[in-house]
């Protein structure tokens, strides 16, 4: 089986490094360094240390997102999944800039019996920021999991303008 060639470079956030790694045609990953399923899926993919259009295009994206200006367009994404994880994502893909969902939310967007299970597919987004997995909350409005650490789940709501301590009380 021929590996797949990825570029990957490194981007560093107001709250750290971000390992953000594309294929020619899409971004596969983009993970706080150090995070819970960091990398996955990048076991048999020959990594270049490198950029090319899709990680330029991603780095001025994230550029536009931490300094508070209007965002271009994201680049092309594609995130490796189980179909049921796949669903979720796109759910998340569809919560705006500056407003939260619970898993129960997404649960009932998918007609699914679990909240627990959205959670963990949550938890598995391999697309952090671009994906946005950080604008979701527990059902009582508290801040739970974050793969990248609830410091940067925090940081991240309160950079899009979240109130954290009345919307989520």
């Amino acid at each position: 089986m021929t590996s797949i060639k990825v570029y990957k470079t490194t981007y560093t956030t107001p709250i750290g490094q971000l390992s953000l790694v594309a294929t020619d045609k899409a971004l596969i990953g983009a993970w706080f360094l150090g995070q819970k399923y960091y990398e996955a899926k990048l076991e048999d993919a020959d990594v270049k240390q490198s950029t090319n259009p899709i990680l330029a295009k991603a780095v001025s994206w994230l550029d536009a997102y931490f300094v508070g200006s209007s965002l271009p367009s994201k680049p092309a994404l594609s995130s490796i999944g189980t179909p049921f994880q796949q669903k979720v994502w796109q759910v998340l893909a569809t919560i705006p800039q500056g407003s939260v969902m619970t898993y129960g939310e997404i649960a009932d967007c998918l007609g699914c019996q679990s909240a627990q299970a959205v959670g963990g597919a949550v938890g598995r987004n391999p697309l952090s920021i671009f994906i946005p997995c950080h604008r979701v909350i527990s059902s009582t409005g508290e801040l739970t999991g974050y793969a990248g650490g609830l410091d940067k789940k925090i940081w991240l709501l309160e950079h899009e303008g979240v109130s954290l301590k009345n919307s989520l009380s």
